[in-house]
């Protein structure tokens, strides 16, 4: 076990690294960040903010020196990077997990070879993969192998010729060609596992996206628990995963179908901060440093609303562009609720479509806690439109 008040490293400075160091602290431990953003949420929050690239040498070589573990809330870090700080020390997850994770090919490689549910797949390295893709595959989805998140390097597509202008589209950059299913919803399972094996699910939540960003998530989810839980543990298995976890679900004519992964804390587990017993982010503090992984039951059904930087513009009044007058939203008519739990990240500007922050909304009654949260949701000013 690696006790406090040892110094724990955070590759990566978002939101998801913030609520790590939070976490780190309350159990004792210091924390040093890496991070090439000078405004760095997590940062601002650690011990120390190394304000360097991913690749930078000796700012690795400094966490190394400095750190007893290291962990990542992004998973797009370079492969090598992880791969160099193991030399020294405990790096969880591993660089061979998240390498899976970041590659959308890898990833439904990944899947098929470990007979886990997904939707029909091809990868498409060149043009002629896709004038010779299985008809079953349109209408389909295109995307882009690597650095493809919220919606972006995605491309629906009804034929043949609309995937080529796609392709073309993303420079012909590496993608998948995924068969579209029809959707009754989304879901995801958060997880824990430790380095002996140990796992613990949190209950699945049920997602619902506006312009593909996570918008709302509501825990429990309508799908039956245990039978995503334990896809999503098994995945971690084959993965041989240590850290927090998140498997994103379609469910399809009723039948689960994996969308993704990510080797991190995710942003539908948010709710476990308010609603859990542990969070995912101190769950994500004691696999690392090995200890034993907390009790995951909820204790209150809960609603997560995502707060972006669309709120903090008026389009009412003239701004200096055409997003209108920029202006701090009005907090109080959300902190009038009192099972309304309000977590902004610091980041220093707010700019459409930018996660600013989150509120949670936790009840012993499920529908209780939606009725709120969408009555908090229309009150600070977000439409569904």
């Amino acid at each position: 076990m690696i006790l406090p008040p040892a110094t724990l490293g955070m590759l990566g400075g978002g939101q998801l690294g913030r609520f790590f160091v939070l976490a780190a602290h309350e159990l004792g431990y210091k924390v040093w960040v890496l991070d090439p953003d000078t405004n760095s949420p997590a940062g601002k929050a650690a011990d120390r903010h190394l304000c360097a690239a991913y690749e930078d040498f000796a700012a690795l070589d400094q966490l190394a020196q400095n750190c007893a573990a290291i962990t990542t809330e992004f998973e797009n870090v370079p492969a090598d990077t992880l791969d160099y700080l193991a030399k020294f020390l405990p790096v969880r997850p591993s660089a061979d997990a998240v390498g899976i994770c970041q590659n959308r090919v890898a990833e439904k490689m990944f899947l098929r070879n470990n007979d886990i549910p997904h939707a029909a797949f091809i990868a498409v390295n060149k043009a002629d993969d896709l004038r010779n893709a299985p008809d079953e595959l349109f209408p389909g989805i295109l995307k882009v192998a690597r650095f493809g998140y919220d919606g972006k390097g995605q491309a629906r597509v009804t034929s043949r010729e609309e995937a080529l202008h796609a392709l073309q589209g993303f420079h012909n950059e590496p993608c998948v060609l995924e068969q579209m299913l029809t959707l009754d919803y989304e879901i995801s399972v958060v997880l824990a596992r430790d380095e002996h094996g140990n796992t613990k699910s949190f209950a699945p939540s049920e997602n619902a996206h506006a312009k593909g960003i996570l918008d709302v998530s509501i825990s429990p989810s309508r799908f039956t628990a245990e039978t995503a839980q334990q896809l999503a543990e098994r995945i971690a298995e084959q993965l041989g995963y240590i850290g927090t976890l998140a498997v994103e679900f379609f469910v399809s004519r009723g039948e689960l179908y994996v969308n993704e992964m990510a080797p991190r804390p995710h942003n539908s587990g948010h709710y476990t901060v308010d609603a859990c017993a542990t969070s995912q982010y101190e769950q994500q503090v004691r696999a690392l440093t090995g200890l034993p992984l907390g009790d995951a039951r909820a204790h209150s059904a809960a609603v997560m609303v995502n707060l972006l930087g669309d709120i903090w513009y008026d389009p009412t009044q003239p701004g200096p562009d055409s997003h209108g007058h920029y202006r701090e939203p009005d907090w109080g008519k959300l902190l009038t609720y009192p099972n309304l739990k309000l977590h902004l990240y610091g980041k220093h500007h707010a700019r459409p479509g930018r996660k600013m922050g989150h509120f949670t909304v936790i009840d012993a009654d499920p529908a209780k806690a939606h009725e709120v949260a969408m009555a908090a949701r229309a009150a600070i000013g977000i439409s569904d439109e």
